[in-house]
């Protein structure tokens, strides 16, 4: 009854790539993650769809596939009025909650896709997009990213420029992804708070796309929220190792055995060379929650799952799982305050405290 009345919201799930002639959004699916019968089931009601593609994709062509996966999810919605609205406020999302429709929001993965360019960043926002992670897992031309090495020692004056232009165009700032380095810059630029949309911790999984417990304390300490991520490397420190260890000849294998017609192949060299990964429970999401509300409190940790871009852990592998992790903080005796927040009204504070912001720089 608490999952069913509560407003859940997911501000990462990379439905977008999947928007094809051959897949269909209202039919219930045996791969993937999420789709409407299933997330009915599951009892999400609000999303951020990534607008994702490699950091490796840039210019021109980054801003045109960009460009096209928001035309896909505006599309969606337009095909499916009676069961999703496309929002950019949090006024809205709590609207379609009333109404009983998916609130479907744009968060694009990746800075390399605004073309180092603002007017392009502000078209974006025009279209609806309501965050943006500075970078994906290489540099742009004016961030560091976690998953690259340093170049410009975290935000160069460029980068500054977009922190400061999104927090005027009410676009929240994504630091998932970036670099140590570069959280600490847009932390001290950012007039707004900021979210880390699927990021978990790096004291139980030592991985650099984590955030450290001094991280997640000075993000809350501004006001952020932290959204934890389900993907198994994130969740587990032997998973987590071993991600580390497979990463580059995993790199090699992608260029030697190209294409999602070889998954399986290279799947299997993987194995074949490191051994099986280790497994993964479901519980590990819980414990990461539990974690970052003990070091930050109950209002400043959310949900953002990294649905259809990572592989989940046992007993989580799809959307219609997600009442587990509301009973398992029941059982673990939070209130059902707090479990509200953490299921979704946290993420509509931090939009509503962006929304604000954005209004008093434009007013200035």
């Amino acid at each position: 009854k608490l999952h069913a009345s509560a407003l859940v919201f997911d501000t990462h799930i990379d439905i977008p790539n999947l928007l094809r002639p051959d897949w269909n959004f209202t039919d219930e699916h045996r791969e993937d993650h999420v789709d409407l019968p299933r997330l009915r089931r599951g009892g999400l009601d609000a999303m951020f769809m990534s607008i994702y593609m490699s950091g490796t994709v840039t210019g021109p062509q980054a801003v045109n596939d960009a460009l096209e996966l928001i035309a896909a999810v505006q599309k969606l919605a337009e095909d499916l009025p009676d069961e999703i609205s496309l929002c950019t406020t949090a006024d809205e999302v709590r609207r379609a909650h009333r109404e009983r429709k998916v609130a479907v929001l744009l968060g694009m993965e990746g800075g390399h896709m605004i073309n180092n360019s603002l007017p392009i960043l502000r078209t974006y926002a025009r279209l609806g997009v309501r965050y943006l992670t500075l970078t994906h897992s290489v540099n742009t031309d004016w961030a560091d990213s976690s998953g690259d090495q340093p170049k410009h020692k975290g935000l160069t004056e460029f980068g500054r420029q977009v922190v400061r232009e999104l927090n005027r165009l009410g676009v929240m700032v994504d630091i998932s992804h970036v670099a140590d380095a570069t959280f600490w810059n847009a932390l001290e630029i950012s007039r707004a708070p900021m979210i880390a949309s699927h990021s978990s911790s790096r004291a139980i999984a030592r991985h650099h796309r984590n955030m450290t417990d001094e991280m997640m304390k000075a993000l809350a300490a501004k006001g952020g929220v932290i959204q934890i991520n389900y993907a198994v490397q994130f969740l587990d420190d032997a998973r987590a190792q071993y991600s580390l260890r497979i990463a580059d000849r995993q790199r090699a294998l992608a260029l030697e055995f190209p294409g999602p017609q070889n998954v399986n192949r290279r799947q299997a060299e993987i194995v074949r060379e490191f051994g099986p990964a280790p497994q993964v429970p479901w519980e590990k999401i819980v414990e990461h929650i539990d974690h970052a509300v003990k070091l930050v409190g109950p209002d400043h940790v959310g949900l953002g799952s990294d649905f259809d871009g990572a592989t989940m852990p046992v007993g989580m592998e799809d959307v219609t799982q997600l009442p587990r992790i509301t009973e398992a903080l029941l059982k673990r005796n939070y209130s059902e305050a707090d479990i509200r927040k953490i299921l979704g009204e946290n993420t509509l504070r931090l939009m509503t405290d962006v929304e604000r912001v954005s209004a008093q720089i434009k007013r200035s």
